[in-house]
């Protein structure tokens, strides 16, 4: 029952903090508020994996940052709609691009994020 406990904290952390990104003046065609939430997220969910795979982390801090924080944090759904309404508006171009975009920089911020673990050695 505690792990329910972690994961739900987490959880708020990381959508409270999503909803502090969200709620930034800047306004575009391109959503890179979302766009830039779920580079960070992959950045830290890469930079825990690394941590976590040098040192023996405890399991419910695990769960409190990669299942909840993160979890709570990245917006898989939220880029999912907006890409969706891109294409639907015609919007073929950008959606593509923050299609690929969001993938390709989601895969770099893991792989980055991953290779930063280096400095808690």
């Amino acid at each position: 029952m505690i792990r329910f406990f972690f994961v739900a904290l987490g959880g708020a952390v990381g959508a409270v903090s999503r909803y502090a990104i969200s709620i930034l003046p800047l306004k575009s065609e391109f959503p890179f508020l979302t766009f830039i939430t779920n580079i960070l997220g992959a950045f830290l969910i890469g930079l825990i994996a690394g941590i976590s795979e040098k040192h023996s982390l405890p399991e419910n801090l695990i769960l409190f940052l990669k299942t909840g924080v993160c979890g709570g944090f990245t917006t898989f759904s939220t880029f999912s709609l907006e890409a969706y309404q891109l294409l639907e508006n015609k919007s073929f171009l950008t959606g593509s691009l923050y299609m690929i975009l969001s993938v390709i920089c989601c895969l770099l911020g893991v792989w980055l994020g991953r290779k930063s673990a280096f400095v808690f050695e």
